[in-house]
């Protein structure tokens, strides 16, 4: 997956960004990848941390808004990626997984719909654990190789 580059991505993530700092967020990642996992982004406050995916479009496609179309493959992908980033981080706030629509005007790529799903879905608990794993494991961020030995 490449980073965003293009202008309705950019506008659409950093609309999403303000909807999270408007509702007392901080967003502490942007794109926030290891290995073949990426987070659009993710923001966190005193007790909770988001992974939001963000969805920007300049048309609705028929009826089908932005963020539908986060399918079961994305969200597992998503699942994957916050347990990464919680080993990584060792961070032990609440968590959600929130999905963030954008419609964008094509031309003038001014927003006209914005639509941010809190809590759009729930990993099973089996899923998503800080402890849940206890075998070796080796990402690569950022051209760094992060891993733990088996204990």
């Amino acid at each position: 997956m490449a980073f965003v580059t293009d202008p309705i991505g950019i506008a659409g993530e950093q609309e999403a960004a303000k909807l999270l700092e408007k509702k007392g967020f901080k967003v502490i990642e942007r794109n926030w990848r290891m290995g073949h996992l990426e987070v659009d982004l993710i923001a966190e406050n005193r007790h909770e941390i988001v992974f939001a995916e963000v969805k920007a479009r300049t048309s609705t496609f028929g009826d089908v808004r932005p963020e539908e179309f986060v399918d079961a493959h994305k969200k597992q992908r998503m699942i994957a990626a916050a347990n990464a980033y919680i080993k990584y981080r060792k961070t032990e706030k609440l968590l959600r997984f929130d999905i963030i629509g954008v419609l964008l005007h094509p031309e003038t790529l001014e927003i006209t719909y914005r639509c941010h799903l809190e809590n759009a879905f729930y990993p099973s608990n089996r899923t998503l654990n800080t402890g849940s794993f206890n075998g070796q494991w080796k990402w690569e961020h950022r051209n760094k190789t992060i891993g733990s030995k088996r204990r």
